[in-house]
């Protein structure tokens, strides 16, 4: 597994580990993938291709196994990015289920970021997400 594949990988945990993938969060996945590298530069049947590889991936070993392998692939500054971007997708229908609670903090805690940087990242997106004017 490539960084990239990483990258994806742990973003789509993310957006399935309450084992539903609607609408808004595999449109925020595509979308927030498609404004990288190298994810800007691939065609439709390459980005298909790998949905379907990393979904497949997920399905016969479950989000942490999945993590569990994308996660040595990544730097410091990669994985703080896919804690940030892994938290704004779980928040990409609005609600926030126990089970997506509990990929973030296994998430944090296996990215083995310096202390304190993991929970402040967290802090930021959530900050994003409230809806401060309700």
């Amino acid at each position: 597994m490539n960084p990239a594949h990483a990258f994806a990988a742990i973003c789509l945990a993310a957006v399935g580990c309450d084992g539903q993938l609607g609408r808004d969060e595999a449109h925020a996945l595509r979308a927030q993938l498609e404004y990288r590298s190298p994810f800007r530069s691939s065609t439709e049947q390459q980005m298909g291709e790998l949905f379907d590889q990393l979904l497949t991936a997920l399905r016969q070993q479950g989000w942490a196994d999945l993590i569990a392998v994308a996660i040595p692939v990544l730097d410091n500054p990669q994985r703080e990015t896919v804690l940030a971007l892994a938290a704004h997708l779980v928040r990409a229908d609005r609600q926030v289920q126990p089970v997506e609670e509990q990929f973030l903090l296994a998430l944090s805690t296996r990215l083995e970021l310096p202390p304190g940087r993991a929970e402040q990242i967290l802090d930021v997106v959530s900050l994003l997400h409230r809806d401060a004017l309700a």
